[in-house]
């Protein structure tokens, strides 16, 4: 996959060609647009609300945007960045996911951590229960996220996650460059703090572990066994899939904070029903795109 947050994205000629394609008509061209785009909409949401079922609602809403739209979009930027903007804008004024609501800030994930009991595991329980281990540690970032405001969520999904840069981050949100390093400054500042005074990944010094809330989170059914949201092997995570040549260097805390979130699950692979069908046998939007 061609990351369309990356400086060095190469697909823009043949998004232009299917856009084109498109608007004149042409149902498989959409569809290939779509089919193109859904995975990054769809992890950009998957991060910014945490549940996949909500996800999968804010990207199908964002995808019928995007196409009730594009008889308008003329080509005078690139579509990546008229797209994603649509996109971007959705997720910011979309009403709360419940997903959202479970933690508020900082302080209510904190409480959280402390208030879930700890049960040790030996070594050979620790290999058994890897699986889950990975799960909770999972499902612990994916709350510190909800942690930011949606502002700076996105800013840090973007610039962090998808390594879009300051040209392509500050287009795509329509805000100054400066604003956009500031806001993702700001964003890793406030992450960053956090772990390195709560996460045991982070800073060794610190006692919590993700092991010894497994129990607790599997007895309470925060942690689904048979139906893991994260830690599953269809997936891959967002270091393969958005730099899979990058060579990180682990030099310092901060490194290591970000190389957790790189770490983060990447859902690629979608059913080709699972967001298009309703779109593309809409009969309004097959009335207004006049595809064939």
């Amino acid at each position: 996959m061609d990351n369309p947050f990356s400086n060095t994205y190469t697909g823009e000629k043949t998004d232009s060609a299917l856009v084109f394609e498109a608007q004149n008509g042409s149902t498989q061209a959409l569809e290939e647009l779509l089919l193109k785009h859904q995975p990054f909409i769809y992890n950009v949401a998957w991060k910014m609300v945490r549940h996949p079922a909500d996800a999968k609602d804010l990207t199908q809403e964002a995808l019928i945007k995007i196409v009730t739209s594009l008889s308008k979009f003329q080509g005078k930027s690139k579509f990546t960045t008229w797209c994603y903007r649509i996109v971007v804008n959705h997720f910011l004024e979309s009403k709360r996911k419940p997903g959202e609501e479970v933690f508020t800030g900082f302080d209510a994930h904190a409480n959280g951590l402390e208030n879930t009991p700890d049960t040790s595991m030996t070594e050979a329980e620790k290999q058994e229960n890897e699986t889950y281990i990975k799960e909770m540690n999972y499902s612990c970032m994916s709350g510190m996220l909800l942690c930011l405001n949606r502002d700076q969520r996105i800013v840090y999904i973007l610039g962090e996650m998808f390594d879009a840069d300051h040209t392509i981050g500050s287009e795509i949100l329509d805000i100054s460059k400066e604003n956009y390093r500031k806001r993702l400054s700001r964003a890793r500042k406030d992450m960053f703090n956090y772990m390195n005074n709560k996460c045991g990944l982070v800073n060794p010094d610190n006692p919590c572990r993700c092991h010894k809330k497994v129990q607790f989170a599997l007895d309470n059914k925060i942690i689904d066994a048979k139906h893991l949201l994260f830690n599953r092997k269809e997936h891959s995570n967002f270091k393969n899939a958005i730099k899979p040549d990058a060579d990180f260097m682990l030099e310092t805390v901060e490194d290591k904070f970000d190389e957790l979130y790189r770490q983060m699950p990447f859902k690629k692979d979608f059913d080709k029903k699972t967001f298009l069908q309703d779109i593309i046998n809409d009969k309004e939007i097959n009335r207004a795109m006049r595809l064939n």
